[in-house]
């Protein structure tokens, strides 16, 4: 049974036990209206054709066993759904929660599934916020990777906003392909291939999200004026293939201010052109970063430190780097302004040697290793140099700078009231 709640324009649902009636209480919910649903489990799939709330603040389980339909599928704009826990047990390309439609909010979910947690598909303008998807607990620890689908899912979807989620133990945690100015921020993905992979886009902007044991913290992949910034990469080393960034056919985008440590690669650049680097904490990973046939990248106010070997470059020319701060560097600062008068050659020897040898990386950074590289007759004229490397870390460097700034206003502030002060003070002895 349910009733209507003329006053507040919105349906509440009995507590009863149910089977079948979540549909029937959808349809018996005005265009614009609300469904207000007490604590209880539904077995069935569901969709969605008119613009409406459907909103739970109490236990409410929707369970879908079919492999050929969602459990909750969207297709009217102006649908929002927000607290719902939802388990998705049957298999294969379904989802717990699919979306071909605009402007749509999907808020709070809790989703278990066995298939794809979000999809959206042909939709635009539609949020995604502060839902929790993983792979069902029965077979995450078990199931192959290849079995497992992704937890977020956006084909020929843009503008959309994903914020705030928190997605384990699926195969990609967020997967974007022919999606453009996406907004991907703050979110969590962890025991996942990519924690964020970005498939032919345009204008994607991920921002402040993190990832712990994926394989590859992000993957971006064929993508023109992205904008990646914030992020948090760290172990990602589950794989001989592990990248804490991966950039593949990548152009014109913005890495910055992303931290990456602990991963087998740290920054993997391949078949890349005209991207900007900067403020970047690249620390103790086995390689640095590593180039690969991609040119005219630009690194700035980079921090690499603890790393194995810093940088490693194949058929890549013209990459430049300037102002970065590297720890193997022993530099000569003669005008105290925090930039070493001397250029950073990197040198690829320990990289060469350890590649003939692996056992050779127990002597990384000893003293017989520095010596054996201060000897080395490699070409230089190939390696990668930094015109201008830092003698401190870039991000201490910053920290001293909005210290001093805020010493300066600081003080410019005192003299401006004692300036006042004194004027008053004058005036009033004058009179």
């Amino acid at each position: 049974m349910w009733g209507w709640d003329s006053a507040k324009n919105s349906i509440y649902a009995a507590e009863s036990p149910s089977s079948g009636r979540l549909q029937q209480l959808i349809d018996a919910t005005p265009a614009g209206g609300v469904l207000n649903l007490p604590s209880d489990t539904y077995h069935e799939a569901i969709i969605v054709k008119k613009p409406i709330s459907i909103v739970s603040e109490a236990q409410v389980t929707l369970v879908n066993s079919a492999e050929d339909r969602p459990a909750i599928r969207v297709e009217a704009d102006h649908v929002l759904l927000k607290g719902i826990s939802i388990i998705q047990e049957g298999r294969g390309e379904t989802s717990a929660v699919l979306v071909a439609s605009n402007r749509n909010v999907l808020a709070s979910l809790h989703i278990q599934t066995q298939a794809f947690g979000i999809l959206i598909q042909d939709g635009s303008f539609n949020e995604i916020r502060d839902t929790t998807i993983q792979r069902s607990s029965q077979d995450s620890s078990t199931s192959k990777l290849t079995e497992k689908r992704n937890g977020i899912d956006l084909f020929n979807a843009h503008d959309n906003l994903i914020i705030g989620n928190t997605i384990s133990s699926m195969f990609d945690g967020i997967y974007l392909e022919s999606s453009n100015r996406n907004r991907v921020e703050h979110n969590q993905v962890d025991h996942s291939r990519y924690g964020v992979h970005c498939m032919y886009t345009e204008g994607t902007f991920v921002k402040g999200n993190t990832g712990m044991f994926n394989i590859t913290g992000a993957m971006v992949m064929g993508v023109k004026g992205a904008e990646i910034r914030d992020n948090t990469f760290i172990k990602q080393n589950e794989s001989v293939n592990s990248q804490g960034l991966l950039f593949f056919d990548v152009q014109s985008s913005r890495i910055r201010n992303n931290k990456v440590e602990g991963n087998r690669v740290g920054l993997y650049i391949e078949q890349s052109f005209n991207n900007e680097f900067e403020d970047n904490e690249v620390h103790h990973n086995f390689i640095g970063v590593q180039f690969i046939e991609s040119e005219s990248n630009r690194f700035t106010a980079n921090d690499f430190i603890g790393n194995v070997i810093e940088a490693q470059a194949t058929d890549s020319q013209n990459n430049s780097f300037s102002g970065n701060f590297w720890e193997a560097f022993r530099g000569i600062d003669t005008n105290g302004d925090g930039i070493s008068e001397l250029s950073y050659p990197i040198n690829p020897f320990f990289q060469a040697l350890t590649s003939k040898n692996a056992a050779y990386q127990l002597f990384f950074q000893s003293p017989g290793m520095q010596f054996l590289e201060s000897m080395s007759v490699m070409e230089d004229s190939e390696w990668s140099s930094d015109l201008n490397p830092l003698m401190k870390p870039a991000q201490s460097m910053m920290v001293i700078n909005d210290d001093s700034s805020s010493s300066t206003l600081l003080l410019s502030s005192l003299l401006l009231l004692l300036l006042s002060v004194s004027t008053i003070y004058l005036g009033v002895k004058q009179r």
